[in-house]
């Protein structure tokens, strides 16, 4: 879309006024100028804007109201290529955005449109002279007035403050924060969101999204007056088939139900967020937030998730699933029609093996996690327990389901369904519904329960049986592996170590193991922030108040002894910003731990592939929320780049990280990145690159996938921008970055 068409308000000066003067006045040129000042003044005063519109005044072409936050405008726009004109409200200071349009059925042709306020509060849309919307009052207003407010809504109020009209009740495409989407059941008032034809026409289109059924309240999506979607009935926590409305810290889903209204609603957590609902040309329900960094609408979520939203995709007494095939008969039936089933067509539904004789003998079925069907009614005494809402279905011939669910939030109702059910899927957070059977059809499904609960038994045991032996194998095992390599390094490890450092000439603190046992609180489960191939890493404080990481290698570990000793003789060597700082090692007994600095925001993987948008915005972890803008993403590269050319060329050993991802860049407080575990490491010298190696690679299974894809290590084998984020061409294109 683009911005409003407006013309300037700007008051016009009259041109006859005159001023006497001389032109041989040494004064004029200071008199002109005084009154090019005086005059450009008068004219910007009355161009300013206000949020409130007086009674008896008018709103022309040109003109518009802005919300005292400056959040919200109100005036004449013309959407996209279209030449009409349009009364409506749009988010103030971004692209425009149209939330509200009050004449979208009748365009006005020209720019002569104007909106009156007469002294009796009624509104009036003027197309020129011709009237094409317009707001009555039933009663004489005491100083009426008419204001944009910053929520988005367009309010008329009198004296008092009450309300008279205002926006939020009649419903376009948008559902603003504060807005109501059901019904006032006072005044039968309905509000309810209906599409736009098109981008570039406002009128009303095919889509509509209401809330139906007021005693039991479902959401459902038509196209003119065809179901398309439906979730519901409400269940005290989510429509049945959508998701739970659970808060977030981006907005806060409600539902109301009481004797007045009944509706749905949402609010922004932060007021500086800019969040709606909308319904697309195409029928679409997408909840968007603007993201200042990318300067465009983000979908976070839609409830349409995949082709079991369908309205009646199965037929009656059809069970939907995600998975291929998508529909499949409940027990108790089969297809109405094979044929069309074998041809994928599902929509005529399953019918009954056995049929219903109406008479006690008839039973219910329990199906489990199960979307509530369509057409739900509550019992007349709506209280019943669980046995009661059978009896009651038990009665009455026509009723073919029954559950309780709160709906109302006063207590569990029973709800009742009569003729056939449709609209079934199976989901994970799904309702207890209990279906009407034949008792030949329950001894049938009895059965084949029990058959089923045998074979599951069945199954378990000899797998269970299966796992001792392969367990007791695997551990006779390890306990022949373990006692060699105890024969084999001996008991004299802590003063191997020290033989080391001395031929190596290490200025490396030797940390005690009973320091870090205190440390980290015994190796406390509630210290511990991570785990890798290496073993689990715990997170400590020395008596001096340092905080440190400590790496434990695991016994059950990869990695061993030489990939400990690699790393502790590379980066005691090596110093650098941009690589992690070792500030000892505790080896003792079979213990084997490194001691570095301790990096408070984890590594960079918990950032690019950890969480997805959504999960950045709702997780609990506020640096997470701090989604990663491109210019911090390049800082990163730029960080990580400078640490690998030292290690390349600028160190006094020509160092091969091997194993660059982004699970081993490490993030300190102020997000500079420095690169880790360098277990792996190869230390080379001239020219050499992986076709000098003779030794096995034992961990190529959790090397970067972008490594794996180079045949040959080398300065640059692993230095692949998409690896941290920053794949996007246009990005490249803008850092002015080239794919290898």
């Amino acid at each position: 879309m683009k911005r409003p068409k407006n013309q300037s308000s700007t008051t016009r000066i009259s041109s006859s006024a005159s001023i006497s003067y001389n032109m041989k006045d040494k004064r004029f040129p200071f008199i002109l100028a005084s009154c090019n000042i005086f005059f450009s003044f008068i004219a910007t005063t009355a161009t300013l804007t206000t949020d409130i519109l007086a009674a008896n005044s008018t709103l022309k072409d040109g003109q518009t109201l802005v919300s005292p936050g400056q959040i919200f405008e109100l005036g004449f726009f013309s959407p996209g290529n279209s030449s009409h004109r349009y009364l409506g409200i749009w988010y103030k200071n971004i692209p425009l955005t149209v939330v509200w349009v009050a004449n979208r059925n009748s365009p006005i042709t020209s720019t002569a449109g104007s909106l009156v306020f007469s002294p009796q509060g009624s509104l009036s849309l003027l197309n020129d002279t011709v009237f094409v919307w317009s707001v009555n009052v039933t009663r004489v207003l005491s100083n009426p007035i008419l204001q944009l407010l910053d929520n988005g809504n367009l309010a008329l109020t009198d004296s008092s403050g009450a309300y008279i009209w205002q926006s939020f009740d009649y419903i376009t495409d948008n559902l603003l924060p504060g807005m109501k989407l059901g019904w006032n059941l006072k005044t039968g008032l309905n509000r309810y969101m209906t599409s736009w034809i098109d981008t570039d026409d406002p009128a009303a289109g095919e889509f509509t999204v209401s809330l139906e059924q007021p005693e039991t309240p479902q959401f459902v999506v038509r196209k003119g007056t065809q179901k398309q979607n439906r979730w519901g009935p409400w269940d005290g926590v989510r429509f049945s088939g959508g998701k739970r409305l659970k808060p977030n810290p981006v907005y806060l889903p409600m539902f109301n139900s009481s004797p007045e209204e009944i509706y749905y609603s949402f609010e922004v957590i932060e007021s500086s967020v800019l969040s709606r609902f909308v319904v697309t040309p195409l029928g679409l329900i997408q909840h968007l937030t603007w993201n200042n960094h990318s300067n465009e609408w983000v979908v976070i979520v839609s409830p349409q998730r995949d082709a079991c939203d369908r309205y009646e995709l199965c037929g009656s007494y059809g069970n939907c699933y995600s998975s291929d095939p998508n529909c499949r008969c409940l027990k108790g039936f089969k297809p109405k029609s094979p044929e069309d089933w074998r041809l994928i067509d599902w929509s005529g539904g399953c019918v009954r093996n056995r049929d219903l004789n109406c008479s006690n003998a008839d039973g219910f079925v329990k199906y489990e996690r199960m979307k509530l069907p369509d057409n739900a009614h509550l019992a007349a005494n709506r209280s019943l327990s669980l046995e009661e809402c059978e009896a009651e279905c038990q009665k009455n011939c026509s009723c073919m389901a029954y559950t309780r669910i709160d709906i109302h939030g006063n207590g569990r109702d029973c709800i009742l369904w009569f003729g056939d059910l449709v609209d079934l899927r199976k989901y994970p957070e799904g309702e207890d519904l209990y279906i009407r059977m034949a008792r030949a059809e329950l001894e049938s499904i009895s059965d084949a329960k029990r058959k089923e609960k045998v074979k599951i038994a069945l199954v378990i045991t000899m797998l269970s049986v299966f796992g001792m032996l392969l367990f007791g194998v695997a551990g006779w095992c390890n306990f022949q592996v373990r006692g060699k390599m105890r024969a084999r390094n001996g008991n004299n490890m802590f003063w191997d170590a020290k033989e080391q450092y001395q031929k190596e000439d290490l200025e490396l603190p030797l940390f005690d193991l009973s320091t870090v046992s205190a440390a980290t609180s015994k190796f406390s489960f509630e210290q511990k922030i991570g785990e890798g191939g290496f073993g689990p890493v715990y997170k400590g404080v020395l008596p001096t108040g340092k905080e440190i990481a400590v790496k434990r290698l695991s016994k059950n570990s990869g990695q061993g002894l030489q990939e400990f000793k690699n790393e502790v003789i590379l980066i005691s060597k090596l110093q650098h910003r941009n690589l992690v700082k070792l500030l000892g090692c505790c080896i003792q007994g079979e213990e084997r731990m490194l001691i570095y600095e301790y990096l408070p925001n984890k590594s960079l993987d918990c950032f690019l592939f950890g969480l997805d948008y959504f999960d950045y915005l709702t997780s609990p972890d506020k640096t997470r929320r701090n989604f990663l803008g491109w210019k911090k993403r390049f800082e990163i590269v730029m960080g990580i780049a400078r640490g690998l050319l030292y290690l390349h060329q600028d160190s006094r050993l020509r160092i091969i990280h091997r194993d660059l991802k982004a699970s081993n860049i490490l993030l300190d407080d102020q997000m500079h990145p420095k690169i880790s575990d360098f277990g792996i490491a190869k230390i080379f010298g001239g020219e050499r690159t992986q076709k000098d190696q003779k030794s096995n690679w034992n961990i190529w299974l959790y090397v970067s996938r972008i490594c794996n894809e180079r045949t040959l290590f080398s300065e640059i084998g692993c230095i692949q921008l998409r690896g941290f984020g920053v794949r996007d061409s246009k990005w490249q294109k803008k850092l002015g970055i080239s794919s290898p």
